[in-house]
């Protein structure tokens, strides 16, 4: 039961900074335009390197202990496929909602990974609750500033639907815990799926996204996200 409500504790701290960005979002403003415009970049580039930090440190190493090459195949694949299809069908609606969509198809399976690898009493489990704060924070940030530019959603409303989205991290802690810590090898299809549909979504999205011609912050900003995890990784693994 400690380890439970650790895992819910945990999952909810992390969903936390998805209100968090978006608050970020709606009050930030530097007067200087070029700055403004270099911060966002950052932004995105930080939430690049701490998506990417997720897949190489927890996810694909945990996810791949316990299935064949074909499983992984099939459900690392199987998440950056899936993302696509997402990706084309937001596309095809307008566009807004994509970095909202993105969030929730990583932070649902990561949660329950969370609830699952305390159940076993896996060190991995609160890293990945690291990661996954450290994440959503960009990720929010993003979701607010694309969903306050296409829909005719007030900011108070756009908030309020992210501080909501906060109790699926507890939820899907307790279904992580309940049911996948005794199925290790669903947990670690979920993984790798969630692994695919970030690689995909780095790739499609962010990356892009974070380029800014002439300035040499966002990059820098990848890198820091990438050593943020790693750091996480070599004090509560080793």
């Amino acid at each position: 039961m400690d380890t439970l409500v650790t895992a819910m504790l945990l999952a909810t701290i992390a969903g936390a900074t998805i209100p968090v960005g978006a608050l970020l979002a709606r009050h930030e403003h530097i007067r200087i335009r070029w700055l403004e415009t270099e911060f966002r970049h950052i932004v995105v580039a930080f939430g690049g390197g701490v998506l990417m930090a997720a897949v190489s440190l927890v996810l694909v190493p945990d996810g791949i202990e316990h299935l064949s090459l074909l499983w992984i195949c099939i459900a690392f694949g199987g998440g950056g496929y899936v993302f696509m299809l997402v990706d084309r069908a937001v596309a095809q609606h307008g566009g807004a909602g994509a970095q909202l969509m993105a969030m929730l198809l990583d932070f649902v399976p990561e949660a329950m990974a969370v609830g699952a690898a305390l159940a076993m009493n896996r060190p991995a489990g609160l890293l990945l609750a690291l990661l996954i704060a450290l994440q959503n924070l960009p990720e929010g940030f993003n979701a607010y500033r694309e969903l306050s530019a296409h829909s005719r959603r007030t900011p108070n409303a756009i908030i309020l639907s992210f501080s909501a989205l906060v109790l699926l991290g507890p939820a899907m802690a307790l279904v992580g815990h309940m049911v996948l810590a005794m199925l290790p090898a669903l947990l670690g299809g979920m993984m790798l799926f969630a692994a695919g549909g970030i690689v995909y979504l780095t790739f499609q999205d962010i990356a892009p996204q974070a380029v800014y011609r002439g300035h040499w912050a966002p990059p820098l900003a990848t890198v820091a996200g990438f050593l943020l995890g790693l750091i996480g990784k070599v004090l509560l693994v080793h």
